[in-house]
């Protein structure tokens, strides 16, 4: 999706899907970060930029796939539980919901904001209903960047979430 673009394509959504059924970690230097609690968490270095991209892949016990797409995307209840929160609130911008997000970040680095807009499908994916959540930053006039905070220019998240056939959700993120 470019960034405006409206609607992400279903594609897409059928590609989060299929990495969460074949996590794909071939064909470059993904480093295992931390391992833990079922959930492992994978990082690629970006030569260019110096800065990296994560995937996450596991299986959250007693936690089931609806409730975890709902808190996803639950922005109030966020700003309850993430202490790194400073504003977080959605606004309707030609014709999209967007997010503007700044985060705090402890001295002497400066806080980071970010504007985006996300989506969220159920699929039937192999037999299996997933929820597919994905977000891009995306640039509005209505959110000028701000003074003694930095834009996050590149923001791209891809989750897919399905039953683990228990009483749990197994997940992929990126």
């Amino acid at each position: 999706m470019d960034p405006g673009a409206g609607a992400f394509s279903e594609e897409q959504f059928r590609e989060a899907c299929a990495e969460l059924q074949r996590p794909a970690l071939s064909g470059a230097a993904w480093e295992l970060l931390v391992e833990t609690q079922g959930i492992s968490v994978y990082r690629l270095l970006d030569q260019q930029t110096g800065l990296y991209a994560y995937k996450v892949f596991g299986v959250l016990e007693d936690c089931l796939p609806d409730l975890l797409a709902d808190v996803y995307m639950d922005l109030a209840y966020r700003k309850q539980w993430d202490q790194y929160v400073k504003e977080l609130y959605e606004k309707e911008c030609s014709g999209e919901t967007v997010v503007y997000w700044q985060v705090k970040y402890p001295f002497p680095m400066s806080n980071r904001d970010y504007v985006y807009v996300r989506q969220r499908q159920e699929l039937d994916f192999e037999g299996q209903k997933v929820h597919v959540i994905l977000a891009q930053n995306t640039s509005e006039p209505q959110f000028p960047e701000k003074s003694g905070v930095i834009r996050v220019k590149h923001y791209k998240q891809r989750l897919a979430i399905q039953s683990d056939g228990k009483k749990g959700s197994k997940e992929w993120s990126s």
